[in-house]
């Protein structure tokens, strides 16, 4: 275990009663490590703001204070608060005394050990004491809950708790439009279209009345509906367009299946696979290896790696730059073959990535080398994702043979796209795909695997298989 720093976030309107005494709480809440307390002042007109600067004023370095003009919402408030956070992992606070801060480490315990990327504390499983109040309002959250379930496809008991818990660069990678409440079901509904492992844990809850300061009212479950509606016909769960054409292409499944079958047939029991990502074409490759090391350079994708093959003992999960040769000191010489699938392109100096590929490999060992093919149809699309460069197959040969990779094979993969990646990346200037496209292309897979061989022009792709001499 690590000692992570935890970033505790505390959206705050109007809760002067309240905020003196749950600022205590979370201050002496046991945790494995540091912590910081990111208060929002969401435009209180009562002595809020003042309370917590004197707060802050007491416990420099631990906590800090921003101020909304006027009241925006809780999902405003937690926004301007993730662009601050520093810590590991985040946990939502409400400023009230309704849920209890020596429970965080049930919502950490799941993120620590790599099981999940987001943990919710729900009050309605058995585990923790409950105060009993409104049947209308409990049943509005059920029903609530149960539309974000059916369009997220997820089997929560409380999508509306307060203790949601995730890893900060996870929650600030994704774009929350969301002012009030909304936020409850926008974040769960997003985190399920990222594919995040997400767990709950029961925990206490001594909830308020109207009477005692209770917020959250009938017209927020209408605007709860309207959001829950609007994320079931969107998808927009990245800032930056080169995930988001990753994330559009993993929702290829046949096109990830026709990869893998592709590139198995050249592979030993001990395998390294260069840029894994999230694992769409490591959950095809690592069953029945003696050794499989997934690795990438993407904090997220390590994670995501991590909560993903959790059950899988043969999977080891590990950081490793191409560019780092250090990266490579540990596994000189210890696997059979090397998978860099849409890895090289991105290395400013890929004669330095082969050589590491080389000095990974035991003596006879492959390396299978996918990369995309030809200059003539680098667009925007290349920009995007981070492309330094398309391969002409000379080219590639050549660089093989200089880090003393024996070409085997050069194969032509997928030239049905090549058309279409032409005219999105050269001529409409586009810099990611429609999602319809990639739907359509997916659904031909078994068509365009038969007709691949025989299409007149270059490849999208090519594949090459080098072995390390004896």
């Amino acid at each position: 275990m690590t000692r992570p720093l935890l970033s505790i976030i505390i959206p705050v309107w109007n809760e002067e009663e309240f905020l003196p005494e749950l600022l205590r709480r979370v201050v002496e809440a046991p945790l494995p490590g540091p912590r910081e307390i990111l208060i929002v002042n969401d435009g209180s007109t009562d002595g809020s703001g003042e309370i917590a600067e004197t707060f802050a004023a007491a416990h420099s370095g631990m906590a800090r204070v921003f101020h909304h003009g006027g009241n925006r919402g809780k999902g405003a408030a937690i926004r301007t608060a993730m662009k601050e956070a520093r810590g590991e992992f985040t946990i939502i606070q409400d400023a009230d005394l309704e849920y209890d801060p020596r429970e965080y480490m049930r919502l950490l315990g799941p993120l620590m050990e790599g099981r999940a990327e987001a943990v919710y504390g729900t009050r309605f499983a058995v585990g923790g004491e409950r105060r009993v109040l409104y049947f209308w309002h409990s049943f509005a959250n059920h029903l609530l809950t149960t539309m974000v379930n059916v369009v997220a496809d997820l089997n929560l008991t409380d999508v509306w708790t307060c203790y949601k818990a995730a890893r900060t660069e996870l929650l600030r990678s994704i774009p929350i439009v969301s002012d009030r409440f909304g936020f409850e079901p926008e974040i769960t509904i997003k985190l399920a279209q990222r594919q995040v492992p997400v767990y709950e844990t029961p925990v206490s809850y001594h909830g308020r009345t109207y009477e005692e300061g209770k917020k959250i009212g009938k017209a927020d479950a209408f605007r709860a509906v309207f959001t829950i509606l609007r994320c079931a016909v969107t998808r927009n769960i990245y800032r930056e367009a080169g995930p988001e054409i990753l994330d559009i292409l993993s929702r290829a499944p046949r096109f990830n299946v026709w990869m893998a079958e592709t590139v198995r047939p050249f592979l030993g029991r001990r395998v390294l696979e260069i840029g894994a990502g999230i694992g769409n074409l490591s959950r095809h490759l690592a069953p029945r290896r003696e050794r499989y090391l997934a690795t990438d350079i993407d904090e997220e994708h390590l994670a995501r790696l991590r909560a993903r093959f959790s059950h899988r003992p043969q999977v080891e999960v590990r950081r490793c730059d191409l560019a780092r040769p250090a990266d490579f000191d540990e596994i000189e010489g210890s696997v059979d073959a090397v998978v860099c699938l849409n890895v090289l392109e991105h290395v400013e100096d890929d004669r330095l990535a082969l050589s590491n590929i080389y000095r990974a490999l035991a003596p006879g060992g492959r390396a299978v080398v996918l990369v995309p093919e030809g200059m003539s149809v680098y667009g925007t699309l290349d920009e995007a994702l981070g492309h330094c460069r398309r391969y002409e197959e000379s080219d590639l040969r050549a660089k093989l043979a200089e880090a003393r990779l024996e070409v085997e094979t050069v194969l032509h993969f997928n030239r049905p796209t090549r058309p279409g990646w032409y005219v999105n990346g050269r001529i409409l200037k586009r810099r990611t795909f429609s999602r319809f496209q990639i739907w359509v292309f997916d659904r031909l897979v078994w068509l365009w695997r038969r007709m691949d061989r025989w299409l007149p022009w270059k490849p999208t792709s090519l594949i090459a298989v080098a072995r390390k001499s004896d």
